[in-house]
């Protein structure tokens, strides 16, 4: 069969072929079943007038009995039209023939038939015969014998049979068409959320991602191929979407820079300007382009990110350590704006270094920026009894609105009000600090009442998070002005 052939087809006639060998098996076994059953009653019908003439010829004492044997075997098979008898004795003499023409003429020249029934055709007729020999008990001469052959026509059977067969080869056509079409339909009723599959396949764009298999009408064998499509149409269309979002994020936040060197290029050419003030211009368009290549590169990573493409974190980092040399790196900027930057606990975590660093600066960059002058930011490493690590960066200021809070993690938000004025971040750092905690098994919260906002990363337990190991270490103190 062509590979181009539809599966409805195929099942289909697979359907047909398996009906139509089963129904010749079937008929196949009927058929030898009614033979056999027409065999025996022919051979009880050969025995029963053996047996009949047996009694005539055992009632044959006498001389005069004999001569009246030919009139008393041609009562006895009066109404039987499908039955030859003949009757000789043991010199060939005809005693008694009825319908010899059933007789094929080896055996009426005197051949005996073989043993047990036997059959034979005759012009266009079938016949089942047997010849046997009985003993004469004549009181008065020596024992004679008689040979009787008997036949049966048999033609009537095999009509029937021909018919039979005839008959059930029309059956099995119509039932080999009719288990084809209920094959096809099966199968055609069975193959309809392929087909449902296949249409959607066409379908599909970006704008209509949102198409889904219907689950319900589905066969068991087909139900988790709609499944597996279903997620993959799920997956996709949080692709599109991701990658729709992050389009339109960084076409609008790279707006503003481009916008900006354009601005400040065409100034430049509007007039002659010296050699100083053309220095003044490429520094300023130095600071946007290192802006649009800090963009770029917090886009980047969260890109991969949100693809699983970051490398899978295996050193054993000290969260101490890392803390304290952002708290050096920092302490320039702190000390400029009047904060203090205190730490406490100590804990060690099973992950990426340089990832977890960049976490935790962005935490306490931002921190920085929204803390004014005399206030504290407080870090803290803290293990639970489970083994689960936790860091926090909390600061004083402006609270952040109850609306916001659900948002701050989005890519460029940068929130509302007293705190939208501070700094001139890119509202990628809470975005790439959570994906950095997902990564690592971890979550992170924020929480913000009474003046105080604290971002909380938790990292799980180690039999929670496959690629995460904690071990406590001490817990020093330092305070930084």
């Amino acid at each position: 069969m062509r590979g181009n052939v539809s599966l409805t087809v195929r099942l289909a006639t697979l359907f047909a072929l398996l009906t139509a060998v089963f129904l010749v098996l079937a008929g196949a076994v009927m058929s030898r079943a009614i033979e056999h059953h027409f065999l025996q009653l022919d051979h009880h019908e050969l025995s029963g007038k053996l047996n009949l003439i047996h009694n005539l010829v055992r009632r044959t004492t006498s001389v005069d009995g004999l001569e009246t044997l030919p009139g008393r075997l041609a009562d006895a098979f009066v109404g039987h039209d499908g039955m030859g008898v003949l009757v000789r004795d043991s010199a060939g003499r005809e005693i008694y023939s009825g319908r010899p023409g059933y007789f094929p003429a080896a055996q009426l020249a005197g051949q005996r038939l073989p043993d047990g029934d036997t059959i034979w055709h005759k012009d266009g007729h079938q016949y089942i015969g047997r010849e046997a020999v009985l003993k004469l008990p004549l009181s008065q001469a020596p024992p004679a014998e008689l040979r009787i052959l008997i036949g049966l026509d048999t033609s009537h059977h095999m009509v029937f049979l021909q018919q039979l067969k005839h008959r059930l080869w029309i059956g099995i056509g119509f039932a080999v068409i009719v288990a084809a079409l209920i094959g096809w339909f099966a199968a055609h009723k069975g193959l309809a959320p392929l087909r449902a599959m296949t249409a959607t396949a066409q379908n599909l764009s970006a704008e209509q991602l949102g198409q889904r298999l219907a689950e319900g009408d589905a066969p068991a064998e087909v139900l988790e191929l709609v499944r597996a499509f279903n997620g993959m149409l799920h997956r996709l269309e949080l692709a599109f979407q991701r990658l729709a979002a992050f389009s339109a994020d960084i076409a609008h936040e790279l707006r503003t820079p481009v916008s900006n060197l354009m601005t400040q290029t065409q100034v430049a050419l509007s007039r002659s300007r010296s050699a100083e003030d053309y220095r003044e211009i490429l520094a300023s368009n130095l600071e946007e382009y290192e802006r649009i290549a800090r963009m770029v590169s917090d886009m980047l990573f969260l890109a991969h990110a949100e693809n699983g493409r970051l490398p899978r974190p295996v050193e054993v980092v000290a969260l101490e350590d890392e803390v304290r040399a952002l708290m050096d790196f920092y302490d320039a900027l702190a000390d400029e704006n009047g904060v203090r930057i205190s730490l406490s606990g100590a804990a060690t975590v099973t992950g990426d270094r340089l990832m977890l660093r960049r976490a935790v600066s962005n935490l306490l960059s931002n921190a920085l920026r929204h803390t004014q002058a005399g206030g504290v930011i407080e870090l803290s490493i803290d293990r639970s009894e489970s083994g689960a690590v936790s860091l926090s960066v909390g600061n004083p200021g402006s609270e952040i609105p109850a609306d916001q809070l659900t948002r701050i993690f989005e890519r460029f938000h940068r929130g509302s009000g007293e705190r939208n004025r501070h700094g001139e971040g890119s509202g990628l750092g809470l975005s790439i600090t959570r994906s950095i905690a997902e990564l690592h098994g971890g979550k992170l919260s924020v929480r913000s009442v009474d003046g105080w906002t604290s971002f909380r990363i938790e990292f799980p337990r180690p039999d929670k998070g496959p690629d995460h190991t904690l071990a406590q270490a001490g817990t020093p103190v330092r305070a930084m002005t």
